[in-house]
């Protein structure tokens, strides 16, 4: 015993190879919503966790760099480079005719590997594809538009309308254009590339420092909104894909003509009915109202709610009957014939009953009125 205990302490031990972390390159000056997005989304994978950032347009420091997004005027994944500003650049999501930004292209590459990583899903799957392409159509794409100068809709379509109210404010490639400004700071820069490290460089008086500083809290606001927005598609959208279309599958056990929904409980439906109605025959009827309770409780109240045209749209295909909107109560059950009535909103959209039964009550009357 004591001889093996001297082997091992006198054997050569193992050194740990110490290794730099990666060197991320972009651009520094004016940033934007897309390389903020991208430089956060590599920071999620173990090969750049951690890494550092360096912000700069000098091409013999880029040169250093393990990765560079969004400047340098190449793309080629082998080696790394992400940029979208080449003139030859038309690089799309699959089926997608956007063009990508750097936000996409750093999507494109590693999406479905952070996907399966923050999920614990398997990479091969069928669900990380899944989530793989909502989260493009949902999130990334209208980020790769905006970056690009894409407008949503033609102008053709646009020529003749008058927006009600100004909304650009509220988007987050808005929100971040204005951590670009820092009334702060007035002196001019003293240098024209800064390494990044994820420490509050506020004390620093250097203006690259602070810009620095504003970018990665621009990088932070991207970063916790996509990761938001994985979490709810994978807890609660990606489960509710099977109850919509068990739910669909019966739609006509409520209704002959199937424009009936009923769920048992709460359940995100909105997308995944329209998925399962585009996929279905035009000559079948669209659902008009869904059915489901206002909570998991035993006893709670019911809610039928009218279908929007689409799913972005505050208009109904079919309204309430304009009779029961904005009525209450024993006033709503009166005129409504249905026992149980709660309330009828003013638009139409939205009513409540005491009981499944009475609110499937509602939806039958509804549907024939």
């Amino acid at each position: 015993m004591l001889r093996t205990l001297f082997k091992m302490t006198t054997s050569p031990v193992p050194k740990r190879v110490k290794t730099s972390p990666p060197l991320i390159g972009t651009h520094n000056g004016h940033f934007h919503a897309d390389e903020a997005l991208a430089i956060y989304l590599l920071r999620l994978l173990p090969t750049y966790n951690p890494s550092t950032l360096l912000r700069t347009r000098d091409p013999s420091l880029l040169q250093t760099c393990h990765t560079v997004v969004d400047v340098g005027g190449e793309y080629d994944a082998s080696q790394n480079r992400y940029d979208h500003h080449q003139r030859t650049f038309d690089t799309a999501f699959p089926n997608k005719s956007t063009k990508l930004s750097s936000a996409g292209l750093v999507y494109l590459h590693f999406g479905k590997a952070i996907i399966a990583q923050r999920t614990n899903l398997n990479p091969e799957s069928e669900d990380v594809d899944i989530l793989w392409r909502k989260l493009y159509n949902e999130f990334i794409e209208a980020i790769d538009a905006n970056d690009n100068g894409i407008s949503v809709y033609p102008s053709t379509e646009t020529s003749n309308l008058t927006k009600r109210f100004n909304d650009s404010g509220i988007t987050l490639s808005s929100l971040v254009s204005d951590l670009n400004n820092d009334f702060s700071i007035s002196a001019t820069p003293t240098s024209t590339n800064h390494e990044t490290n994820d420490t509050n460089s506020a004390a620093n008086p250097d203006p690259q420092a602070a810009e620095d500083t504003r970018f990665l809290a621009a990088s932070d606001l991207m970063g916790t909104s996509f990761l938001r927005k994985l979490n709810g598609y994978h807890t609660s959208w990606l489960p509710a894909r099977s109850t919509v279309l068990a739910a669909y599958e019966k739609r006509y056990e409520n209704d002959p003509e199937g424009r009936i929904l009923v769920f048992q409980e709460p359940t995100p439906w909105k997308d995944h009915l329209y998925t399962f109605e585009s996929s279905s025959s035009p000559s079948h009827a669209k659902v008009l109202y869904v059915l489901y309770p206002e909570s998991s409780t035993p006893g709670a109240k019911w809610r039928i709610q009218a279908v929007p045209v689409s799913k972005d749209s505050f208009e109904s295909r079919k309204p309430l009957p304009e009779a029961w909107r904005g009525l209450r109560d024993e006033e709503l059950s009166e005129t409504s014939g249905v026992e149980g009535c709660v309330f009828v909103h003013a638009s139409g959209f939205i009513g409540g009953n005491g009981s499944e039964e009475g609110a499937r009550e509602m939806a039958r009357r509804a549907v024939e009125m």
